[in-house]
């Protein structure tokens, strides 16, 4: 162990001297890689945090299993050591390694580099989705991992069965000078002790363009790439709102991410002596309350839209989605966003590319970036291999490299994952427009797309670069047992569509036909509106139909549907409808980050596709009235419109006389819509499946009054309308149209009464 012991003294005076990090890979059996971290950690005198899903490392003074690493977002440490023989998470290895502090390092304990891509672990299991089994699964991803860390400076390589050090992972570094001091603003707002917190030029700046949030109509975005401190910078801003007596709301996707902004807000505000004895409440929902009034309060995303305050400060907005960011805008009259660029944790590039154009339209925004690494020097060796090893940076192709691409210049390319790790360049354009397509991206999705055997990549190229890419996942197939299980309850993992008709619409043999979900589909922004994702969803269904296929597993397997779940939009369920999908279910429940309903859709490739979908849609289109009254009575009347029109299927109108009597007299008489709405509810529910109305607003009021079941004056409120007779009224004319299309003849001869 001496060769040990020396290399990690060595490795801890280079990184001491230069503010950097530094790697130690303890490669070989498990045992004698424990041994071997606590000798490092011994000769560097650090006490670790431990990501390990054992116990047995005893120089640890906390233990946190890999799926508890994000609880180490927002802290610092001397030293991180990642177990990665029960399993290797990207996710897990990412958050360890930026809860490392300049100075400190990070140790992986793995087995040997040779044999690791062969081996399988906890994480492959999770990969192993039915009917596919353990050997199915890839190790692309950690061969190309193992190449990483043999390849990049500041990596320490140590086999631990031999205590050879097969690379020291010495750089030697110029020396540095020390960081260099600013000014702080002459004529500030805010105090001059909040400045005076501020570790960098760029934190100052950020600080001070916050003081345009005094102003309504303001929005101030802080980016950067971890560890930069722009949460900080966020927190100093709210604690000088906070003493000015504002009331600061703080929303992020958890409130653990708040952590830093929270601690930073507080320091400041004691600075200032003006924070309440007893102002610190609530580890779930932090608040801390000011002398005069002030506040900085925290609310899960969900609740945050419910609420009103003077500023919003959004922690952590790239891993929101875009429909969730626009909501929150009507939080407070001035907006703060701080997002992540590169984000290890999962943080997608909806906010830059989709969300920034809403804002500018609403907001006068001012956009900050900070570029000075806080907690390391720059340019810090493990965050340049970090960044490759789980693509951090990976971005689609510049834009004028596809800006003239259209569905004639475009080729249909399977990407097979080992190829597509030898072609680094197409590997950073595939991912980087997946990173994209989504509010949250992790590097746990890395290794999925290259190892999973339900998984398949499938792209459009122009010259050669990616425009568009589908990720799919082969779901369904599955052996009586499973479905029994399913059935009872049972989780299966990766068989989406499969479980949701299952489990919770009932259905015992709907894992029985062999379905392709496109789990995501992305096309490059510069290249949008074009066709381009209708070219590449026709291409799969080719590739898929009945003429034969190949599978993710290279066998010709056609497929019986292709499937789709995702948070319900207006626009999504028009693009899907579009592209011949139907609606089979809408989720009960808002997604707790994107609050939004979920729509699961089919599009039908053989006859028992077929079946399939022809009794859901039977089944989804005669309980929505009841769904739409209850769990459902809240959501966007433009979702139910949109997802109604996607429904392929027929409602069958099965009124009394008595039922169209009313009806007909509602729409031309005296008729009361309130003495017995169900006739008008089945009507509605078939009018808005044909696409039978002329003007959307009659059709949200067929929603929101008659499906919804909303009281007269909360609909005449949020449509609208002047009056609630107004609303009456305009409800009757909605009717007239659908009486005309289809009335019975007792229906036609109430009419006749009244014209």
């Amino acid at each position: 162990m001496d060769a040990v012991r020396e290399t990690a003294r060595s490795l801890r005076a280079e990184t001491e001297a230069t503010n950097e990090r530094r790697l130690v890979v303890l490669a070989g059996a498990r045992e004698a890689g424990y041994a071997a971290t606590e000798a490092v950690c011994e000769a560097a005198d650090c006490r670790p945090v431990v990501i390990s899903e054992r116990d047995g490392i005893g120089v640890s003074a906390r233990t946190l299993p890999p799926k508890r690493a994000d609880e180490l977002l927002g802290t610092t440490n001397d030293c991180v050591v990642v177990d990665c023989h029960d399993a290797c998470r990207p996710n897990a290895i990412g958050r360890a390694a930026g809860a490392v502090d300049g100075g400190g390092l990070l140790v992986l304990l793995t087995p040997a580099l040779d044999s690791w891509p062969d081996r399988r672990d906890g994480f492959d299991e999770t990969l192993a989705v039915p009917p596919f089994g353990l050997d199915d699964v890839r190790g692309v991803f950690r061969d190309r991992l193992v190449d990483t860390l043999r390849a990049h400076r500041g990596i320490a390589v140590v086999d631990v069965d031999t205590g050879t050090v097969r690379d020291d992972g010495l750089t030697g570094p110029a020396p540095r000078f020390a960081r260099e001091g600013f000014d702080l603003p002459d004529e500030a707002a805010f105090p001059r002790a909040v400045y005076e917190r501020c570790l960098t030029a760029d934190q100052r700046d950020a600080v001070e363009a916050c003081e345009a949030l005094r102003e309504r109509g303001q929005a101030v975005v802080l980016e950067a790439d971890r560890g930069r401190g722009k949460s900080s910078a966020a927190g100093l801003a709210a604690a000088a709102l906070a003493a000015e007596g504002r009331d600061v709301l703080v929303t992020a996707p958890s409130y653990r991410n708040t952590a830093e902004l929270f601690e930073r807000a507080s320091e400041a505000l004691d600075g200032l002596d003006c924070l309440e004895a007893d102002g610190r409440e609530g580890k779930g929902h932090p608040e801390l309350r000011v002398t005069g009034g002030g506040r900085i309060r925290y609310r899960n995303p969900a609740d945050a839209v419910e609420e009103t305050a003077d500023v919003l400060v959004v922690d952590e907005a790239a891993a929101l989605s875009v429909r969730m960011l626009e909501s929150l805008l009507s939080v407070a009259p001035s907006a703060c966003f701080a997002t992540t660029v590169h984000g290890y944790e999962g943080a997608g590039r909806g906010f830059d590319v989709r969300f920034r154009g809403h804002l500018d339209e609403s907001h006068e925004v001012t956009l900050q970036r900070l570029a000075d690494p806080i907690r390391y020097a720059a340019p810090d060796p493990i965050e340049t291999w970090l960044f490759r090893a789980l693509l951090l940076d990976a971005s689609p192709p510049a834009e004028q490299l596809v800006t003239d691409a259209t569905p004639e210049t475009v080729a249909y390319e399977r990407l097979d994952p080992a190829e597509l790790v030898a072609d680094e360049p197409c590997l950073r354009e595939t991912f980087g427009l997946l990173v994209n397509a989504h509010y949250r991206t992790e590097p746990d999705d890395l290794a999925r797309l290259l190892d999973a055997p339900n998984i398949a990549l499938r792209a459009l190229t122009h010259n050669g670069h990616v425009v568009a890419v589908a990720l799919l996942a082969r779901e369904g197939g599955l052996p009586e047992e499973t479905r029994e299980a399913m059935y009872e309850g049972a989780r299966v993992r990766g068989n989406m569509v499969p479980d949701v008709l299952t489990s919770q619409v009932r259905d015992i043999d709907a894992a029985v036909p062999v379905g392709l979900r496109v789990m995501r589909i992305a096309t490059h922004h510069a290249a949008r509106s074009r066709g381009l994702g209708s070219h590449l969803l026709g291409a799969i269904e080719s590739e898929f139909g009945a003429d034969g296929a190949r599978s993710p597993l290279g066998r010709f397997e056609p497929v019986d549907y292709l499937g789709v779940g995702y948070g319900a939009t207006p626009e999504l369920l028009s693009f899907w409808r579009t592209n011949g999908y139907g609606t089979v279910h809408l989720s009960t429940t808002r997604n707790d980050t994107s609050g939004e309903y979920s729509a699961v859709m089919v599009r039908p490739l053989s006859e028992a596709g077929s079946e399939l979908a022809d009794r859901h849609t039977d089944w989804f289109l005669r309980r929505i009235p009841d769904v739409l009254a209850d769990a459902l009575d809240d959501a966007d009347p433009d979702v139910v419109r949109g997802a109604l029109r996607a429904a392929d299927g027929r409602v069958r109108l099965s009124l009394t006389d008595d039922e169209w009597r009313l009806v007909a007299s509602a729409a031309f008489g005296p008729g009361l819509y309130d003495i017995a709405p169900g006739g008008f509810r089945r009507l509605a529910v078939r009018a808005l499946v044909d696409d039978a109305c002329e003007d959307p607003a009659d059709e949200r009021l067929l929603v929101g009054k008659v499906l919804q079941a909303r009281p007269w004056n909360e609909t005449t409120e949020a449509l609208g309308y002047v009056s609630e007779r107004e609303c009456m009224r305009a409800l009757g004319d909605a009717f007239q149209p659908l009486v005309d299309r289809y009335g019975t003849d007792i229906a036609r001869e109430e009419v006749d009464r009244y014209r």
